[in-house]
């Protein structure tokens, strides 16, 4: 009895002290730059005494540049499993306060053994990245522990939700990783990403740039669109990623989960009757008609700060979650453009790969025009929307609430692409171009030779409002499935969505298709 108390002991000894990390005065450090620990990240994010750590005591191999002689607890990452909301989650945390959580060969081994569980297990994986990146020490064999969890980031893809938080610096190879995730969180201040630093930059081109200028959360969530949320802080970021996971299924197999909602599915929304202005040129929140719709007025932006042209996020109908893509009227009228495309293509593809339902709500009066986007490839990334919504299976929704014209009708899921159920408000206007411009082609020659070429082109464009712009011909095409009275859109969504939960339908066999990338 005694030789098993004083194995018992000595284990724990063992475990303590590895959990001190980097020592009191690397955690007080730590604390004072405004972060937690990686231990405190984990302990925040799971629920209280379900976390197993896994590999507690493996050891870094080694030897070059006095590695031999060093101690890093746990090599620098902290690496498990537990429940985050009563649900099983797998996770990583890196350790700056342990040789500023670099990457070697142990390390990598680490991340890719709790990757390669979550993968088998069919849950979601989270990694709460803060390194000072590659082990150099180590050489080649840091090269290749990147190069391992990259593999399997694209392995699972589509498979298991994957979720990075950048709570740290994120530097060269490091942030190809996050990058390959599904979705990637920064905290503002404290987090960093770029493949060249300041100090290369300067010395490189001349130019003078801030670490937050060139690759902080503000920047990257804004400008790069690398990151999909900045947060205020750890604490911030942890939440939200709970709030993510809420929406979310385990894996591709699973559905997502329902949440019961005290909020009526048989709710009017009375409000929506007059949010469309009287004038065509006046511009509207579509937010505020996503609000109104979804339970309980909550909707969980994605991506909120960049390509604001278009909206993207999760909500719920009737405890169901669904994806919503919507154009904002307030942003460059709701046109499509490069980043718009991206970012709306990104998100749908994400949905479909984890069965969850996509709502699409349309007021896009066309693609942005000028030869910045034509040269930056506006068709190549206009395609890549037409491309996805084509490949979706899960059950697509379509509700058009005023202008859609043109191939941005076709990009916003149209009936042509797939929409299983299409919906239009009274004030839907669905043609190939705006009245202007159609008006100054079809009738050129009669303006031109009218003795008031601006009235009768006036008369002409009001002719064209007349007949074309409404939802009625489409609809008597059987492009539109129903017009229906703005108020009443939560409960026709609610069983347009109730109606199509057992939709089944499948691709042809083939080992992918190439989207135009």
């Amino acid at each position: 009895m005694g030789i098993v108390a004083d194995k018992i002991r000595e284990l724990k000894e063992k475990e303590a002290k590895i959990k001190e990390m980097g020592g009191p005065k690397a955690v007080e450090k730590q604390h004072q730059r405004g972060k937690l620990t990686a231990r405190e990240r984990l302990d925040k994010f799971f629920d209280p005494g379900t976390f197993k750590e896994l590999d507690i005591f493996v050891k870094h191999r080694g030897t070059l540049f006095g590695l031999d002689k060093m101690e890093i607890p746990a090599d620098g990452v902290v690496t498990g499993y537990g429940l985050v909301n009563g649900r099983k989650v797998f996770a990583f945390s890196q350790d700056f306060t342990a040789r500023a959580g670099t990457l070697g060969e142990m390390h990598a081994k680490k991340i890719c053994k709790v990757m390669d569980l979550a993968l088998k297990v069919g849950a979601p994986l989270v990694g709460f990245n803060d390194s000072g990146g590659a082990r150099i020490q180590e050489g080649v064999d840091a090269l290749s522990g990147y190069g391992q969890v990259f593999y399997r980031n694209a392995i699972a893809s589509g498979v298991i939700p994957q979720i990075s938080a950048i709570m740290g610096p994120c530097a060269g190879g490091a942030v190809y990783s996050p990058a390959m995730t599904d979705f990637v969180f920064m905290v503002k201040k404290t987090s960093y990403m770029f493949i060249t630093g300041p100090d290369v930059i300067k010395s490189v081109l001349g130019e003078i740039i801030t670490q937050e200028e060139l690759g902080g959360a503000n920047a990257h969530a804004s400008k790069s669109g690398v990151a999909h949320f900045a947060c205020e802080n750890d604490e911030d970021a942890i939440e939200q990623i709970k709030v993510l996971l809420s929406f979310l299924p385990n894996n591709n197999v699973d559905d997502p989960p329902v949440s019961p909602t005290n909020d009526d599915p048989n709710r009017i929304c009375p409000e929506l009757d007059s949010i469309i202005p009287d004038n065509p040129l006046g511009s509207y929140d579509i937010k505020d008609v996503i609000t109104s719709i979804v339970d309980d007025g909550f909707f969980f932006e994605v991506h909120k700060d960049y390509a604001q042209n278009i909206v993207v996020g999760f909500a719920r109908l009737n405890g169901r979650p669904i994806g919503i893509i919507a154009n904002q009227p307030l942003v460059l009228a709701g046109c499509l453009d490069i980043n718009s495309s991206d970012k709306a293509t990104r998100f749908i593809r994400f949905c479909d790969s984890f069965n969850i339902p996509l709502l699409t709500i349309a007021d896009v009066p066309g693609y942005l025009p000028g030869s910045e986007q034509e040269w930056g490839g506006i068709i190549r990334h206009g395609a890549k929307l037409l491309w996805c919504y084509s490949e979706a299976t899960v059950p697509k929704v379509t509700l058009i609430t005023r202008k859609d014209y043109g191939g941005s009708y076709l990009a916003m899921c149209s009936k042509d692409l797939g929409a299983d159920i299409a919906l239009a408000w009274p004030t839907a206007e669905i043609a190939v171009m705006g009245a202007e411009g159609a008006a100054n082609i079809i009738h050129r020659r009669e303006i031109a030779a009218a003795e008031d070429p601006e009235a009768k082109r006036k008369e002409k464009i009001e002719e064209y409002r007349k007949l074309l712009y409404n939802p009625y011909i489409a609809a008597s095409r059987g492009y539109i499935d129903g017009v229906i009275v703005p108020s009443e859109s939560r409960v026709r969504l609610i069983d347009a969505f109730e109606t199509l939960a057992t939709k089944r339908e499948m691709l042809p066999p083939k080992k992918h298709g190439n989207i135009p990338m």
